[in-house]
């Protein structure tokens, strides 16, 4: 009985003491997951967050491509890591979308996850190929409405953030035009760069540096406002359609992290994310560099699945697993 009672009583403090690796977070090489193919917005987002960390740290922090699923691979092996820090997640927009989208999901996307901060926004971007007769979105209206049917655009995949603002883009506007999803969204700018698709509405980070090559023809920004970095291209806004489409990322982790590692990571990213050359940065990738405490990152999630929710139910789309 001794032996048990004192065997109990070192388990009881082994397991409820204050977690003292905490303290020295990280002691070891850090894991962010980027559940999307490399060179989309999510993977170029993650590289940031990662090398900024690292040197802050001085401490390896890798970035792992764990695409499939439509992010939904990646994200579940985040859901199922151990909750110790070392494993995060750098979550889009399509976060918010996947628990209206799947019938079934393995993970729950507000319970299986501590969430820590917004890292990026920005507005979308409309582009087409070159090739396409249109240089503003109404023209582009105008061209699917007079050959309805025959327009392609390009998404990330279904159920992506982009295959949502093209359909989105396609309801508000009432034209007819054949969505071609692919497995990313860098394998979509492939097939628009390449001419095998008509247009496409993709984050900024992806689709700006196509832009600013010329590769891609910029017809109208998907925010309230003109983006900065693109003075002359007007907002979907001002052809008089009422559409406005934002994209975001943010880090996660597993559920039920230490609070000494969640304060650690949140006033770590919170810092380098407002470094100078950090938001330069992301701004030449076409968003803005932003954070947010957890809570407000946990009810922004909230909001934005709500309405991708209305979104998806208004196009009939829907995956059984």
């Amino acid at each position: 009985m001794r032996i048990s009672v004192v065997l109990s009583n070192f388990v009881a403090a082994f397991l409820f003491a204050p977690p003292s690796y905490a303290q020295d977070y990280p002691a070891k090489p850090v894991r962010i997951i980027a559940a999307y193919t490399p060179g989309g917005g999510t993977d170029l987002l993650a590289r940031i967050v990662a090398k900024k960390l690292g040197d802050v740290w001085g401490q390896q922090v890798v970035v792992e491509n764990r695409p499939g699923a439509g992010g939904n691979i990646g994200t579940d092996a985040v859901a199922k890591a151990p909750p110790d820090g070392y494993t995060l997640l750098i979550v889009p927009s399509t976060h918010a979308i996947v628990p209206n989208l799947y019938a079934k999901l393995p993970f729950d996307t507000l319970k299986d996850f501590t969430f820590l901060t917004l890292v990026a926004a920005g507005p979308n971007i409309l582009v087409v190929h070159p090739s396409v007769p249109a240089t503003t979105a109404q023209e582009l209206i105008a061209l699917a409405k007079r050959r309805p049917g025959e327009l392609t655009f390009a998404s990330a995949g279904i159920g992506a953030t982009t295959h949502l603002a093209g359909e989105y883009f396609k309801n508000v506007s009432g034209i007819n035009v054949l969505h071609i999803p692919y497995k990313g969204s860098s394998q979509a700018q492939i097939d628009l760069v390449g001419g095998h698709v008509s247009f496409m509405v993709d984050s900024m980070p992806s689709a700006l540096p196509k832009v600013q090559a010329n590769k891609l023809r910029a017809l109208a920004t998907t925010g309230k406002q003109r983006y900065r970095l693109l003075p002359n291209v007007p907002t979907v806004l001002e052809s008089g359609l009422q559409y406005e489409s934002i994209s975001w990322w943010g880090v996660v982790g597993p559920a039920n992290m230490p609070q000494p590692v969640v304060n650690k990571l949140l006033a770590d990213i919170t810092r380098i994310m407002a470094l100078a050359d950090v938001k330069e940065l992301v701004s030449t990738q076409g968003a803005e560099a932003t954070t947010n405490t957890p809570q407000q990152f946990i009810d922004y999630v909230k909001q934005e699945t709500a309405l991708y929710g209305k979104i998806i139910k208004a196009a009939n789309i829907r995956i059984e697993q």
